[in-house]
């Protein structure tokens, strides 16, 4: 508490009076921090919150304050802290409560709060490699994973149904309770025509080779997990059917993807042409490519009134949006999925007696499904028993 000096006329109080004065300031001040030890995350787009308990001694303990950008009701905004102590992160994992004390980090919280701010007033966001790498080191990746990111692409499987893809997958729970981020169980994919997505395969049931330790435990990864759970949270957007926004849970699938193209085969990272990934949001993360010609894989983004399943070059112009390229590693794009389509351009090569690959991190977050959606059997919360891995979140919070 600040100290107001008295003015002259106080100065004339009885010593006595002074003292009952001190001892009611002093009653106040432990009143308030009574109340400071109540946090409301948010929960939903309703009018509902839930209030979490401030465990003392539990990870987020005396973290300052920082700002909330966004469209949400805000007041007061503050680091939650999580209603119950985490697992111990393991040495050589992210944990950003670790960086709290580090000016980078709070450098890197005010670069993803202004990325933040921007996604909600446009419903898309791009972050150029640059910003997203310092963004990832601020949060405590290290430079040594950086640099081996790119090299787990090299033991993907292939994918079950296109023959120009090898794919990997593996499904997390943004738990904004507990203020962390874990690995779920295994369960199959599917998306439909009714999700805007329509393709030879669209509501077929696929299963994917899991997403292993190389890339679930690398620093650079688990802070891209972050990035994305600080900038959802909270966002108000137009709600997709079937999917269950009273629940303060995320789910995200992520897709580690590569597309080739060589002399037999086009590589196209989106054949279903215009579409929406049947999710609330989408971030796509380049990891690297080679022998790709400059014109490749371009993201065009569209009107939701736009129609679905058309090719690129079949698109209104008046539709189009915004368009992006990811050249650089760690280039990445936000999109508010029930909001804009988008499409891409294939790859191409630039020498035709080389392969040419894309390689891409995909990062499909939707709320849990309701009994009818496409997914209502295969989107367990239940954590992987086997591929464990969970690290603290690090949230604005919304009251």
């Amino acid at each position: 508490m600040s100290y107001l000096a008295p003015s002259k006329r106080a100065a004339r109080a009885s010593s006595n009076l002074l003292r009952s004065a001190s001892r009611a300031a002093a009653g106040a001040s432990n009143s308030f921090a009574g109340q400071q030890r109540v946090n409301k995350i948010h929960a939903s787009s309703k009018d509902k919150a839930v209030h979490a308990t401030t465990q003392p001694a539990g990870l987020g303990a005396g973290l300052p304050e920082f700002m909330t950008a966004g469209m949400t009701p805000v007041s007061t905004p503050t680091t939650a802290t999580p209603t119950s102590t985490l697992p111990r992160v393991p040495a050589g994992q992210l944990n950003v409560l670790e960086q709290s004390r580090k000016p980078e980090f709070y450098q890197a919280i005010s670069k993803i709060m202004a990325i933040r701010k921007d996604y909600v007033e446009k419903r898309f966001v791009w972050v150029p490699a640059e910003e997203m790498i310092d963004i990832c080191l601020g949060l405590g990746a290290t430079r040594e994973d950086l640099e081996a990111l790119p090299q787990t692409a090299d033991g993907l499987q292939y994918d079950p149904t296109l023959p120009f893809r090898k794919t990997r997958n593996g499904r997390f729970c943004f738990d904004y309770d507990t203020q962390s981020v874990r690995r779920l169980e295994f369960q199959p994919f599917a998306l439909s025509a009714e999700e805007d997505f329509k393709r030879y395969d669209s509501g077929q049931i696929r299963r994917f080779d899991e997403i292993d330790d190389e890339l679930q435990l690398n620093t650079v990864l688990q802070a891209l997990l972050v990035f994305k759970g600080m900038v959802v949270h909270g966002v108000e957007m137009a709600h997709r059917p079937k999917l269950d926004y009273d629940v303060n849970k995320n789910i995200l699938t992520l897709f580690h993807l590569r597309t080739t193209t060589n002399q037999e085969i086009l590589g196209e990272p989106a054949l279903e042409g215009i579409h929406s990934d049947g999710v609330d949001h989408t971030m796509t993360t380049l990891l690297g490519h080679r022998n790709m010609r400059a014109d490749s894989a371009v993201t065009f983004m569209h009107a939701m009134h736009e129609q679905t399943g058309i090719p690129l070059n079949d698109a209104k112009p008046e539709n189009i949006r915004a368009r992006v390229q990811h050249t650089k590693l760690l280039d990445t794009l936000m999109i508010l999925d029930h909001e804009n389509k988008h499409s891409l351009s294939p790859v191409y090569q630039e020498d035709l007696t080389q392969d040419a690959t894309r390689d891409m991190l995909v990062f499909f977050t939707r709320k849990p499904v309701e009994e009818g959606h496409i997914s209502s059997k295969i989107d367990s919360k239940t954590p992987h028993k086997v591929k464990k891995m969970e690290i603290p979140l690090f949230l604005p919070r919304t009251q």
